[in-house]
This record gives structure tokens, C-alpha cells and sequence, in this order.
């Protein structure tokens, strides 16, 4: 008979009790509780034998509802999926954190199919967002980054397409990592965007998000920490609120302070890559379409917000072809431009916005959902891959830096996060979440 008085057991049982907080449930759309005992148990049997897998052998974690875990119901967020059967298996992902011992707590709540920075769910519910419950969490991964940001699960698996890692991390309090893409492997997560998506992991500390990425990676990828960053001028920080560029500002005063030589100048890679969106649309609009536009003409259960948004898209495989053919040519010229420094921008130019001025008004939440996502769309159409690192105000710095550069940008966040020393809104639970 398998032991129940573990470490790894206890911190499953913390887990499952949070879920069912008030606060917590819109966060999960489904808990695994059977299975994460059974994941947890096996865990202290192996503590017991000395025989653990590593150091994130029993410490929970959640999956955002695109991936499959066997025997649940991959909803994409959507009452249109929700009759679906129960995979039959779980996605590489979810199999690479099992071989590390991680005990899969459940499936966490989204913007229906990935498509919405602002975290909205009329169908399973908002998450609620732990700095102020009137706001949005951010989005799409907002489940993931608020069941991180409560204490449910010391590590949440999202995407990130446009920001929906980002986005909700700098939203709910943590820090998000956007990996450059198949740095995790190949995707076999139900796809926005074919083109743009990306794994990304939400923890409380870059330390945190470090570890689990070299796990996954199978290598240790530190790097000494970049000493220069270039901060973009133009609409990166012009069009923010007083409050995110105050924060901001601070963020960067501490980082000069702390040695780190920061330039201010244009990125005429990211002036141009906003041009060409702003004139002609964009790729995740164009891929989104393809996956879920038929929906538009049938009777299926899909929310009028996201029925908005593919409906704008219509024609957008014609009219991206000019995106799409300059992607390429910009990605080197960001790199180009960077010459090995580290970029630096607020992470969204503005606070969350309240979900009740956003559900009074169709014009003032497509308008706050295509600022909240301003910023990360043009980064991650560039490739970049970035860390969100929290600052005061429900706002992130973001850290990026050119596609396949992740070790240079984990390791930049990682000095942020120290010489910036703004604690993450849940840091004191990480010290329950993990068995000991």
C-alpha cells in the first residue's frame, strides 16, 4: 500500500486544497487529483529509496488546457470542445515533466483557443486575477499564471503566441519565459498559430523558470549575464501610462546602478515589423482563421468576442503575405541591431484593465485587447524569445533577445530580477509548494 505522510505527498494535498479556494476554481478547469496522488506517492517512495529523478521530483505542476494529459477532455477553453472525448495519451510535454517526477495537479483555464491577451472566459469562468480581483489575469494563459501566482502549483506550462505567457505573468504577479520555438521539443499542443507558437513556463523566481528549462533542455545552459541592454524609443515607451513608465524607469535606474550599461535608441527591425502589422494584419489573425473559422458558420458554442476577432480575419491569408515574406529579413536585422545586447521594454504599456469596462463594451475590449498584446505581438513575430520579470503595479519589465538566444535572455532576467529586487506578489508560497 503506497504511503500517504510524504513530502511530495503533503505538498499534492496543499495543492488539491487550493484549488478549491473560491478564488482558485476558475483558475482549473480540471483537477487531476487522482493522478497527481498517484504521481505524488510514487515520488516519496523514491525519496524514501533515494532514488529521486532530480530536483522537481514531486513538485506540482499545472498545464495549460491545450495539452493533453490522458483520460481529460482538451476544452482549448472553448464550450465548442468541451463534449470532446478524453485523450488518450499525454502530449511530450506533459510525458518530459513526468519523467522528471513533476506531479501533474490539472488543466488550467484559458482565453477560448489562445486567442485573447486579456484572459476572459465567459464559458469556464475568468480567473481572478490575485492583485486585484476586478481586473483581468491577462491572457492566454491566464489559468496557468494565476494558479502559480495563488500557490497552486509551483510551475505552470503555457503558450505563447502573441504574449499569452507574458502577458498574464506581468498581469497576475510571476515571472513568464517565452522559449524560442521547439526549444522544448516538438508541439503537440492544440495550435493557434503554427507559426508563431511557443512553449512557455510561468514560475515565481527566473531561478525557478532556469532549473525547469535546463531539465527540459538536458544541458546546463548558464551563461555569464549580458552587461548591455538597448531600450527601444518610439511608441515601446511613448504610449505608456504614467504608472508602467515610472516603474519602468525605476527598473532601469536600478540596473544602471547595478553596473549594466543601458542605450536608448530606435529598433528600426521592430519600427518596421509594427508597420507591416498595422498595415496588413497579422499572422496568429490569418492562422487562427484557418484553425477556427469554419466555426463561424455553424451553430457551435464559441464566445462573441472570439467570434469578433475570426471574423476580422477573413481575408487576412491574402493580405499577411507581406508579413510573412519580410519575417525572415527582420529576425536577422534585430539581431543585427541588438549586436549581443539584451532588449528592454514594459512588458505591456498599460495596467489591467477592469473586466467590467471590458464586458460593458464590445469597442473597448477588442481596443484593450489589441494594446495589452501591442508590444509582444511584434516580439514574438520577430522570434524573440523573452522573460517577464514583475514590477510594482501588475506590470512586468520584459527581457527579450533574438530567436535562439535563450540562455542569454534567462540568464539577463536572472540579473533584473536581483538588481530591480521587486518581490514577486507570491514569492512567500514557494516554500510550502515544494516538498521538503
Amino acid at each position: 500500500m503506497e504511503s500517504t505522510d510524504g513530502a511530495a505527498r503533503h505538498a499534492c494535498e496543499r495543492a488539491l486544497a487550493r484549488t478549491m479556494d473560491a478564488a482558485a476554481r476558475s483558475a482549473m478547469i480540471t483537477v487531476t487529483g487522482e493522478r497527481a496522488r498517484r504521481e505524488a506517492d510514487r515520488s516519496d517512495r523514491r525519496r524514501r529509496d533515494d532514488a529521486l529523478l532530480g530536483p522537481l521530483d514531486g513538485v506540482p505542476v499545472v498545464w495549460k488546457d491545450l495539452f493533453d494529459v490522458a483520460g481529460t477532455v482538451t476544452t482549448c477553453g472553448s464550450a465548442s470542445r468541451a463534449d470532446d472525448p478524453p485523450a488518450i495519451a499525454d502530449s511530450a510535454l506533459v510525458r518530459r515533466c513526468a519523467s522528471l517526477g513533476m506531479v501533474t495537479v490539472g488543466k488550467t483555464n484559458l482565453s477560448e483557443f489562445a486567442f485573447s491577451g486579456l484572459g476572459i472566459n465567459r464559458r469556464f469562468g475568468t480567473p481572478v486575477n490575485p492583485v486585484d480581483p476586478a481586473l483581468v489575469p491577462g491572457g492566454s494563459s491566464s489559468g496557468s499564471a494565476v494558479a502559480v501566482a495563488i500557490g497552486i502549483a509551483s510551475f505552470g506550462i503555457g503558450t505563447d503566441t502573441s504574449g499569452s505567457v507574458r502577458v498574464p505573468a506581468a498581469y497576475s504577479g510571476c515571472v513568464g519565459y517565452r522559449a524560442s520555438r521547439h526549444r522544448h521539443g516538438d508541439h503537440d499542443f492544440r495550435p493557434l498559430s503554427p507559426t508563431l507558437d511557443s512553449v512557455g513556463l510561468l514560475a515565481r523566481s527566473v531561478e525557478d523558470v532556469r532549473l525547469l528549462d535546463r531539465l527540459l533542455v538536458g544541458r546546463d545552459g548558464r551563461v555569464p549575464a549580458v552587461r548591455r541592454a538597448v531600450v527601444p524609443t518610439g511608441e515601446w515607451l511613448d504610449d505608456c501610462t504614467p504608472a508602467v513608465r515610472a516603474s519602468f524607469e525605476s527598473a532601469v535606474e536600478a540596473l544602471r546602478d547595478g553596473g549594466v550599461d543601458v542605450t536608448v535608441r530606435p529598433v528600426d527591425a521592430m519600427d518596421r515589423a509594427q508597420e507591416l502589422l498595422d498595415a496588413h494584419g497579422t499572422i496568429v489573425g490569418a492562422d487562427a482563421y484557418a484553425a477556427h473559422g469554419a466555426l463561424l458558420s455553424t451553430s457551435a458554442d464559441i464566445e462573441p468576442a472570439t467570434a469578433r476577432r475570426l471574423a476580422r480575419n477573413a481575408g487576412a491569408a491574402q493580405s499577411i503575405r507581406p508579413v510573412r515574406s519580410a519575417m525572415g529579413p527582420l529576425r536577422a536585422q534585430l539581431a543585427a541591431e541588438l549586436a549581443g545586447a539584451v532588449l528592454l521594454c514594459p512588458t505591456v504599456r498599460h495596467e489591467p484593465p477592469c473586466v467590467a469596462d471590458l464586458l460593458g463594451s464590445d469597442e473597448v475590449y477588442d481596443a484593450r485587447n489589441a494594446s495589452t498584446l501591442r508590444t509582444t505581438m511584434v516580439l514574438s513575430y520577430l522570434g524573440a524569445c523573452g522573460v517577464t520579470v514583475p514590477m510594482s503595479g501588475a506590470t512586468g519589465i520584459l527581457v527579450s533577445a533574438p530567436d535562439g538566444d535563450d540562455d542569454v535572455v534567462l540568464a539577463a532576467a536572472a540579473e533584473v530580477e536581483r538588481l530591480t529586487r521587486y518581490p514577486s506578489a507570491s514569492a512567500a508560497r514557494r516554500a510550502d509548494a515544494w516538498p521538503s
